[in-house]
């Protein structure tokens, strides 16, 4: 793919919790983490992802078997009216005939490719309903994962006047992430654990280099506004020590807001498309009881807390 395309899977507008104003939120494929509780999993990978819904699935009243005879790898097959499918020769598809020959589009594709000119026109097209303090998001995935292709469009973006935002795992190399946040007003930075270890176990990654991103963005002359956002997962990063740790580190940068989101398995419907199993399934959302008490924490060290979609803009 030219760096001047990318994989976007999902362009969704009028959001009002993702930067100031009304917003327009591009998701971008692509994502270095491997978080256990991802609400966007189709996200992972900077390709097509094949989403199976069961429930559009016309199999069980039909015995439809249109999918199974496009298949030119044999990956689909019946157990009665339930559909099987063999993700391991879907990872290296390229062509895709059962989403083409599914009626009922129980077999989706995420992803489309766009070229920044295509990108802009859809920015364009919705610059109209922001009103004056809106603009543009991106998401992902991770939208470092397809660097070239974001920052071309963050430079188009600019040249047209848009307010940028972005929300971003901040695990890339400095010296890109530097060199592209010139381009962004507002940044989110997902903060997910202190604990090198802990943040390993359950990302997949090591968490030093987004701390030192953060350290560095936050130290630098960069004019724009930073926010860091915390998921509250049971068992992982809700304990105190933790929280402790964290509004520690804000407070000795003199980053003085921090967003704490809540648990959802929204992203459990996502996994079972994809034909994995939602490791946090059984999970129940966090209480607003210990969302508060989390709260209280940072405040404590002069850290402004905003609770879910309850943000100061």
């Amino acid at each position: 793919m030219p760096e001047t395309e990318g994989l976007v899977f999902d362009i969704q507008g009028y959001s009002v919790h993702d930067g100031p104003g009304c917003r327009s939120l591009i998701f971008m494929s692509g994502c270095p983490l491997r978080c256990r509780w991802c609400a966007n999993p189709e996200s992972w990978e900077k390709k097509y992802a094949l989403l199976f819904r069961e429930t559009k699935c016309i199999r069980a009243k039909r015995s439809c078997v249109r999918c199974q005879k496009a298949c030119p790898r044999e990956a689909i097959s019946y157990d009665g009216s339930k559909v099987l499918i063999e993700r391991r020769h879907c990872r290296t598809c390229e062509s895709f005939e059962c989403v083409a020959a599914c009626l009922n589009e129980a077999l989706v594709l995420s992803g489309k490719v766009m070229s920044v000119d295509d990108l802009m026109r859809v920015i364009d097209r919705d610059r109209q309903y922001w009103r004056g303090d809106g603009g543009v998001t991106f998401t992902g995935g991770e939208p470092f994962f397809q660097k070239e292709f974001l920052k071309e469009t963050l430079k188009r973006c600019r040249e047209a006047y848009i307010h940028t935002a972005m929300e971003t795992t901040s695990f890339v190399d400095t010296k890109v992430f530097l060199d592209t946040i010139q381009y962004v007003d507002w940044l989110f930075v997902d903060l997910k654990h202190m604990d090198n270890a802990k943040h390993l176990e359950k990302t997949g990654v090591k968490n030093e280099l987004i701390l030192q991103n953060i350290k560095t963005i936050a130290e630098s002359d960069w004019p724009g506004t930073i926010m860091v956002r915390t998921p509250i997962i049971e068992g992982f990063n809700d304990d105190d020590e933790n929280i402790r740790a964290t509004a520690e580190f804000l407070a000795a940068l003199d980053l003085t807001e921090i967003n704490i989101l809540p648990f959802h398995r929204l992203g459990d419907s996502k996994w079972k498309q994809l034909g994995m199993e939602y490791p946090y399934r059984y999970s129940e959302a966090t209480s607003p009881e210990k969302m508060d008490h989390i709260a209280q924490i940072f405040r404590q060290y002069k850290v402004n807390c905003y609770l879910g979609s309850i943000t100061p803009f």
